[in-house]
């Protein structure tokens, strides 16, 4: 699986902003930084999963 592009991006609030674009080069989503960066911390990677 490959993984998503994200491009960052500035809210006119000044936010930090990720724009994640599907294999077109299109607009998928744009979220926060604040909330994908969490999600990201909240995802466990493959090596962390087999650990235990």
């Amino acid at each position: 699986m490959a993984s998503t592009t994200r491009t960052t991006h500035r809210s006119t609030a000044g936010k930090k902003l990720y724009a994640v674009r599907d294999k077109q080069g299109r607009f998928k989503d744009i979220q926060t930084y604040e909330r994908a960066h969490r999600a990201d911390l909240k995802k466990k990677s493959k090596g962390e999963k087999t650990k235990h």
